[in-house]
């Protein structure tokens, strides 16, 4: 599941390149991180935005992994999420098979173990279980949900099949944990600071990972019990579907109608308070996890200096202590500060307190309410055939950089109220321009006129690079009439 927008780690995250996306633990993003982590698996079913899905396609691209991704037409949460996936795999013969659903925006340590623990769900799975992996929980945690176990003996699942120990070895020390698979008493809900100490004091509690394994078959089955106006509604929007590449689009209309309901209250909640159900199981999982919700959560598994810091990027720090300092694209200075995070990009600069840190939502609010672009784009913007930065905008001009990709394309278009010029920095450009097509090279230019039905492609084996200098009385991305694109853009 890859349709989250991370508003949490804004300023880095936004709506149109959000942390599943970025590579904040690697130089993998963490959507290629979880595709890692599994190992070789066969193929992958990808669910995410239709605005992100160039960049979804493209990092499946690098990491070589083959894939179907799932393109939702608007948001919808998890359990209608989850059941495009169950009801593509019920379609190709595959009810029984069971299904691993995952967040692409976690951060596993132990990879080992998470391996192995997913490997002894599979038998309960493949039973006819609903597994859930919980946390075991390392701190009161009040910015995550909690799976309450039935520890009692009478209720354990003790048989061969379901008695699973875990054992592995960290920093050289063999700990076996001797841990078994739980029935679910109760999903609960985010709890103040008191409640979480108590959960840890009494025990039998994990925080939720929103991290399942289940078949196909099961999870329609309890999904048409409890909710079945959104198995309706997904049945229907996979009735009528069409692929492009590698993306699926599901009937925009009959998902739009769909409600919006996360997996944990359409299936699990209520299946666990159904009277003599067991159905739903917990196994624990201790392999360091983090849903990296925030930067102090960012900040807490990264590695620090001998002051405390995170640093990431040009920054110089005197006298700080137990800081995050990230700077995307140029110096940042610190002197005499404590318990920050400093987040600079090229277009919003982040400054709070960490214990605060969980309130930028409240930020992110306000620049939505004020019609501000900064939490839907960077100022370096992804496209299919690479990316453009916008350098400088005024009031009848704006100055691009643009980077096209080998053998990639731009789409045949026109604009009603801007004329362009482009000059070429470095590689070859294959260009368009009514009827002619020729080729510019480094330090050549040419001038497309308003109106003007144009073209632009890298034909060479290197990146293209250019400068953009738009003119007219309107310059916005919806000023582009596409007449032809390779894409599938409208």
């Amino acid at each position: 599941m890859a349709g989250g927008s991370g508003t949490r780690l804004w300023p880095l995250s936004r709506t149109q390149y959000p942390k599943q996306f970025i590579g904040l633990n690697s130089d993998l993003s963490m959507l290629q991180e979880t595709v890692k982590r599994l190992g070789n698996v066969d193929h992958v079913s990808l669910i995410c935005n239709e605005e992100n899905r160039f960049l979804a396609a493209e990092q499946m691209r690098v990491a070589k992994q083959p894939c179907s991704i799932f393109l939702e037409p608007v948001g919808r949460n998890t359990a209608p999420a989850i059941a495009l996936a169950a009801i593509d795999a019920v379609n190709k013969g595959l009810a029984s098979e069971c299904l691993l659903v995952l967040a692409a925006d976690h951060v596993i340590e132990d990879e080992q173990t998470f391996r192995q623990v997913i490997a002894r769900a599979e038998p309960l799975a493949k039973e006819g279980y609903l597994v859930t992996f919980g946390i075991v929980p390392t701190h009161p945690e009040t910015g995550y949900g909690y799976i309450r176990a039935e520890m009692s003996d009478a209720n354990r699942l003790a048989s061969d099949v379901r008695s699973l120990r875990l054992s592995r070895g960290r920093k050289g020390e063999e700990e076996s944990q001797g841990r078994e698979a739980y029935p679910v008493a109760e999903f609960v809900e985010k709890p103040d600071l008191e409640t979480a100490q108590s959960y840890l004091d009494e025990g039998g509690y994990y925080w939720n990972s929103g991290m399942f394994m289940f078949r196909a078959d099961r999870y329609l089955e309890e999904l048409g019990k409890f909710r079945p106006d959104i198995l309706d509604a997904c049945q229907k929007a996979m009735l009528d579907i069409s692929t492009d590449m590698d993306f699926v689009r599901v009937d925009a209309e009959a998902f739009a109608a769909c409600p919006d309901e996360s997996v944990d209250y359409a299936v699990m909640e209520p299946l666990c308070s159904a009277e003599g159900s067991d159905s739903v199981v917990v196994l624990p999982l201790d392999a360091g996890w983090s849903d990296v919700g925030s930067w102090a959560a960012l900040w807490d598994i990264k590695g620090k200096d001998s002051d405390g810091n995170v640093i990431d990027g040009d920054v110089i720090a005197h006298g700080t202590r137990n800081s995050f300092v990230m700077s995307t694209n140029r110096l940042v200075t610190t002197l005499g500060v404590d318990n920050l995070i400093i987040v600079d990009t090229p277009d919003a600069l982040l400054v709070a307190d960490k214990s605060r840190i969980q309130d930028v939502k409240k930020i992110v609010s306000e620049i939505k309410d004020k019609g501000r672009n900064e939490t839907f784009q960077h100022r370096e913007v992804y496209r299919p055939w690479g990316k453009y930065d916008s350098i400088d905008l005024g009031e009848r001009y704006q100055v691009k950089r643009i980077t096209v990709k080998p053998g990639a394309r731009l789409s045949l278009q026109k604009h009603h109220h801007r004329a362009e010029h482009w000059i070429v920095v470095s590689g070859t450009a294959r260009v368009t321009k009514g009827e002619e097509t020729f080729l510019v090279t480094e330090n050549q230019s040419t001038y497309i006129p308003l109106g003007e039905i144009h073209c632009l492609e890298n034909p060479g084996m290197v990146e293209l690079e250019l400068i953009e200098i738009q003119s007219g009385s309107y310059l916005g991305e919806d000023d582009i009439v596409r007449l032809d694109d390779q894409y599938g853009r409208a």
